[in-house]
């Protein structure tokens, strides 16, 4: 996973600054998983805020045609990834698709909504990455569709070994714009958490699913 150190401090600092991430380790958030968790990641919230959803925008498109060069179009992950997807690719002038966790039950009956040719190729835009789970979903669909995949870019990353597997597994190149180590590197010199707070989340970070049993 490609990541640049001044860029992942910067956006820990303004998703700290809008609550797009909170950090709770004495009263953890339960995730739809059922996983007892110190932090919460909520990165729609950007949307609400003009400069700081501009500086995610560009920062992302950048990185893409630095890293991956102009794909042929953007396609976000549904839902978390559609309104930054849609920023990232007007910014960059190509055209959005986006891509459903399954597909629909009636009409055309689409799990990729907008339009797109066999054999185009995309860069993925997501949010948040856990186990990469849904998002390699999404990339399976886009391949079963015929369309090329040249990467992956998302804001934040849990750090998690298994999404580095999953990736791995894949063959699919992942870069975030920022990560778990970093978003504790900056609480902490910002007095967001305590040092006792820190090993707390260092913690979870080592053993998320066991963590509620600590």
């Amino acid at each position: 996973m490609i990541f640049n150190k001044d860029t992942a401090k910067k956006t820990a600092e303004v998703l700290l600054q809008v609550n797009a991430i909170k950090l709770s380790p004495t009263n953890p958030f339960t995730w739809a998983s059922g996983w007892k968790s110190p932090i919460y990641c909520d990165n729609r919230i950007i949307l609400s805020f003009p400069p700081i959803r501009n500086y995610i925008r560009e920062t992302m498109a950048k990185q893409i045609e630095k890293q991956y060069g102009k794909p042929d179009a953007i396609a976000g992950v549904a839902t978390g990834a559609i309104g930054i997807g849609m920023l990232v690719a007007e910014y960059l002038g190509l055209p959005f698709i986006y891509v459903r966790p399954d597909a629909k039950g009636h009409g055309r009956k689409n799990q990729i909504e907008g339009y797109i040719e066999k054999g185009q190729n995309v860069v993925v835009v997501e949010d948040l990455i856990s186990t990469g789970k849904s998002s390699l979903n999404a990339v399976k669909a886009l391949k079963d569709g015929g369309i090329k995949i040249k990467g992956m870019i998302a804001i934040f990353t849990y750090g998690f070994d298994i999404a580095t597997e999953n990736f791995e597994r894949e063959e699919i190149q992942l870069q975030t714009l920022g990560n778990y180590d970093i978003l504790l590197e900056q609480a902490l010199e910002t007095n967001y958490i305590t040092e006792k707070e820190l090993k707390t989340l260092a913690e979870w970070n080592s053993n998320p699913s066991e963590w509620n049993t600590i």
